[in-house]
């Protein structure tokens, strides 16, 4: 049985520990991105790597999903997604792997558009986009990130 700890620390962030005799995870929120909408953490970071779970449009401060086009959706999911790797001590640049995954590959062109305005193009991560026949809570477009901290 993992022993687990809460650590409170500045600006709302909870990290929770969960340690075991081998391995050690650190389970990483922040209120600045949605809770989780079921039974999984909004990040986790194993040793230098911080795996981040699918974030889609959902505003964080009410909890509501955004009612709007796939621009606006993965606008407010992209931003989730910084205040995420902002919340950790990270940059988009620590990004090393994006998972997409979007209902309408016809939308490609506005993911790109999208998606492009937070990396810069020589150091973007490695990802894939696929489409999906549907996703949680009705949204258009999900994703996921890999990050590392080589000082972790």
């Amino acid at each position: 049985m993992p022993a687990e700890k809460l650590r409170r620390l500045d600006s709302g962030l909870l990290l929770f520990q969960i340690l075991t005799h081998h391995h050690m995870k650190t389970i990483h929120y922040t209120s600045d991105a949605p809770a989780p909408i079921g039974p999984y953490s909004q990040a986790v970071w194993a040793g230098h790597t911080l795996y981040i779970s699918g974030q889609v449009a959902i505003n964080p401060s009410t909890g509501k999903v955004l009612d709007g086009d796939t621009r606006d959706q993965l606008t407010l999911l992209m931003d989730n997604l910084q205040a995420i790797i902002t919340s950790a001590g990270l940059t988009m640049e620590h990004i090393v792997k994006v998972s997409a995954f979007l209902i309408d590959m016809g939308e490609y062109a506005i993911f790109n558009e999208v998606y492009g305005r937070y990396f810069d193009h020589d150091t973007a991560p490695a990802r894939e986009a696929v489409q999906v026949s549907a996703l949680p809570a009705g949204v258009r477009v999900e994703v996921s990130a890999i990050a590392y901290d080589p000082s972790k």
